[in-house]
């Protein structure tokens, strides 16, 4: 599975849940809504950024804090395609690939973007481009593929109940 995006560079560790999506936000239930508050905390003007070709370049331990779906849902609904980063809180990165956005740690790849940048992910190979020059990553084995393929856990659970539902 290959990505393509631009990068949107979010500089700073350790940068949590509670200012990418404030908690006084948290009584918001549709997706759609949720997108008008998504680094409401950090730096609103982020939003202004984001379009269907997006990709988040951060830094080590991104999405440290309370355990927020809140945050992956907003990003994904706002045309975020993958995260980059140093590292990611665990959490959260396993959040975002219940959700089917995609978190990949490159820091090599970090270090080479900037704003604007073009990236390009191949979950199976393992390997961040920015600007055209190829970085290694951990691939995703072939589960998590199929997760993100089928847009989330609720997706690929969907997928398989109506693949053993016997039509009678």
């Amino acid at each position: 599975m290959k990505l393509v995006a631009h990068a949107i560079v979010i500089d700073g560790d350790d940068i949590d849940t509670d200012v990418l999506y404030p908690g006084r936000f948290l009584n918001i239930t549709t997706v759609e809504s949720m997108t008008a508050h998504l680094f409401e905390g950090l730096d609103p003007a982020l939003r202004d950024q984001l379009g269907g070709d997006t990709a988040l370049v951060v830094g080590s331990n991104f999405g440290a804090g309370s355990s927020r779906e809140h945050v992956p849902q907003a990003m994904r609904a706002s045309g975020i395609r993958f995260l980059v980063g140093r590292s990611f809180a665990r959490i959260f990165s396993r959040n975002a690939v219940n959700l089917g956005l995609p978190t990949v740690v490159c820091p090599a790849a970090v270090t080479a973007a900037r704003a604007g940048s073009a990236l390009e992910l191949d979950l199976a190979a393992g390997r961040v481009t920015v600007d055209g020059v190829g970085f290694a990553a951990t691939p995703y084995p072939p589960f998590m593929l199929e997760l993100v393929e089928a847009g989330g856990l609720e997706g690929w659970t969907r997928g398989q109940l109506d693949a053993t539902t016997e039509v009678v």
